[in-house]
């Protein structure tokens, strides 16, 4: 609705300044002069999925008829939307040539358009009040938004942080107690086996110690529920929902592309946990440090284990860091190794990063 209003607005604005009252008066029929207006107004609404249009018509107008509205709205999106300097500068370097074209019809035309888009004074004051206002403005507004997100996101991560820590904490105390303790039974059970002479004593033996690895796996699969996200709800995520992870980043503003190698095969449920997991924080990771940086995510089949690899390049321009404990890759690096695998994390050449995990499958 208020994209209606918007378009609106701007329709309404522009018919007197095509009249005089707040602009230049033009001397085409009236008709021409409200279809000029309403393509205005119809690109002023159009704004919601695109203000390309909108500068468009706004060059052309302001070039042609010294029509602002549509030119003064289309600066405030671009402030809004453009972040590189490349292409702010395109942005500010195409005003300037409009800007010229204008001052080359003023003084084509003659009289009060000469006067406003001619006249040195008078074009840089149209050109700041049309132009380089809106466009700070733009780049304001959008300055304070992704400041609000960033400590919005910060709270978040600092809550799920804290209960992150705190479950990574209880399942520490079980892997460092209950996990050593039953390991030691099993490795004695194994070595009374091989060293007892009754075949009696050998076969129960082996049973406790098959209890034993039962009881690892099952206290495996326990500490990887507790090492899990605090905010996880229904099932636990697997591979199959790694596009998804993906989707919510690309949509994030990062260029992530999935490479799968390898014949794909189903693995232990808390393998694909762990690798789901270690896409999520490098990719948690990039957003904190790197921006919109282009993002690789590879999965890798070997023979006897999974191969997760997220490699991000270097932020086209530098950006402030969000803080975080540093917790993320510590705990990532026990959940890969409670599994025996490794995990490997590393700057590259170029200002990138790489995190890559093994783990048996």
């Amino acid at each position: 609705m208020r994209f209606v209003l918007l378009g609106v607005g701007v329709f309404a604005l522009s018919l007197p300044v095509l009249h005089g009252q707040a602009g230049v008066p033009s001397s085409l029929p009236l008709p021409v002069l409200v279809a000029v207006a309403a393509a205005a107004g119809l690109a002023a609404w159009w704004v919601r999925r695109s203000w390309w249009p909108l500068a468009a018509v706004g060059a052309v107008t302001y070039a042609w008829l010294v029509m602002w509205p549509p030119l003064l709205l289309a600066s405030y999106y671009a402030g809004r939307s453009l972040s590189g300097r490349r292409d702010i500068a395109g942005y500010l370097g195409g005003s300037l040539v409009v800007c010229g074209i204008s001052a080359l019809v003023g003084e084509w035309q003659n009289g009060l358009q000469e006067i406003l888009t001619a006249s040195l004074g008078n074009a840089l004051f149209m050109a700041l009040a049309v132009i380089g206002m809106p466009f700070a403005l733009g780049l304001w507004v959008r300055a304070r938004s992704e400041i609000q997100r960033r400590t919005e996101r910060e709270q978040v991560m600092r809550a799920e942080q804290a209960r992150a820590q705190e479950r990574a904490r209880i399942a520490r105390e079980m892997h460092d107690v209950v996990a050593h303790r039953v390991s030691l039974i099993v490795l004695h059970a194994g070595a009374l086996e091989l060293r007892t002479g009754d075949e009696e004593t050998a076969r129960t033996a082996a049973m406790i110690g098959g209890i034993g690895r039962e009881a690892l796996a099952n206290l495996r699969e326990v500490l990887g529920v507790l090492r899990s996200s605090a905010t996880d709800t229904g099932p636990p995520p697997t591979l199959d929902d790694l596009d998804r992870l993906l989707d919510q980043s690309r949509a994030l503003g990062i260029a992530v592309t999935r490479h799968d190698e390898g014949e794909a095969r189903a693995v232990e449920p808390t393998v694909e946990r762990t690798a789901y997991r270690v896409v999520q924080e490098a990719l948690t990771n990039v957003h904190k440090h790197a921006g919109d940086a282009r993002t690789d995510v590879r999965i890798r089949y070997g023979s006897g284990e999974l191969e997760v690899e997220v490699r991000n390049e270097a932020p086209e321009s530098p950006r402030r860091e969000l803080p975080g404990a540093g917790w993320g890759l510590v705990g990532l690096r026990e959940r890969v190794e409670l599994l025996g695998g490794t995990l490997r994390t590393s700057a590259q050449e170029g200002g990138g990063f790489l995190v890559s995990a093994r783990i048996p499958a």
